[in-house]
Order: structure tokens, then sequence, then C-alpha cells
């Protein structure tokens, strides 16, 4: 089930994505490239279930965290950026608070953020991780 919650997240937000042409420049393609990886990742792990590709599922959904943080404070910088334009006396906490309600959504790149979470989730303890268990305190030579 959260499999199919996280498809249907990563097809949504790269929907809206191009919808809101969120590919202006290298920055904004970013979770563009993560999603698509994503995909083929989650695809490989459908067609093929190995550790490797939930490994690989788990550091993309760990470059999603980063993505989805390093999104937030970009966002911040161009309210704070545009709230400048548009008010050169603005500063301390009224910048603060204006950038953090401006044009550009603050909050939206912690879709990353909870779509890494939910993969996180899927990959945790995932069968395909367990090895055979060892038995350390056997020899070949016990009978």
């Amino acid at each position: 089930m959260l499999l199919v919650v996280l498809l249907l997240g990563l097809a949504g937000t790269a929907a809206e994505l191009f919808l809101l042409e969120h590919y202006e420049d290298w920055k904004q393609i970013v979770p563009l490239a993560l999603i698509g990886l994503a995909l083929v990742s989650i695809v490989w792990h459908i067609v093929v279930p190995s550790a490797a590709n939930v490994r690989v599922l788990q550091a993309l959904m760990t470059l999603f965290l980063f993505a989805g943080a390093i999104g937030m404070g970009l966002h911040y910088d161009a309210n704070s950026e545009f709230e400048r334009e548009m008010d050169p006396s603005l500063t301390g906490y009224r910048l603060f608070t204006e950038s953090l309600s401006g044009a550009t959504p603050l909050l939206a790149p912690g879709t990353m953020v909870q779509l890494g979470l939910i993969g996180l989730v899927y990959t945790y303890r995932h069968p395909r991780l367990e090895s055979a268990p060892i038995d350390a305190g056997r020899q070949e030579w016990d009978v």
C-alpha cells in the first residue's frame, strides 16, 4: 500500500511541477530529476525485486529529504528577494514574516520530504534486505 501511495504522490507531484513550469533552471529541475529516478527505481524494484534496488530507493528517498529542505530554503530566499524589491525598507522580523507568506509557496518543497519519508518507511526492514541468519556459534565439525 505504501508503494502505491508513493507512486501516486510521485506522479501527482511531477504533474504539478510540469504544470507550474518548474524547470526554468537547474535548481528547479532537481525535484523532477529525482522523481524520474525514483519512478525508474520503483519499476526496477517491481520487475526484479532485489536488495540492490531497495538500497537505491533508500538512497533516492534520502536525497528527497535533502532536496525538500534545500527547496524550502530556496523558496524562502526567492520570497525574501521579492519582498525587498517591493519594499526596500523591509528588514528583520517584518521581512521574515513577509517572506514566509510570499508568492513562492514556502512549504511546497515539503512534499519532497513527505515523499522521501513514505519511501523510507516502505523500505524500512524490507524483506529483500534480510540476509540469511548466520549461526555464529556453530562450527562445521560440531555434530
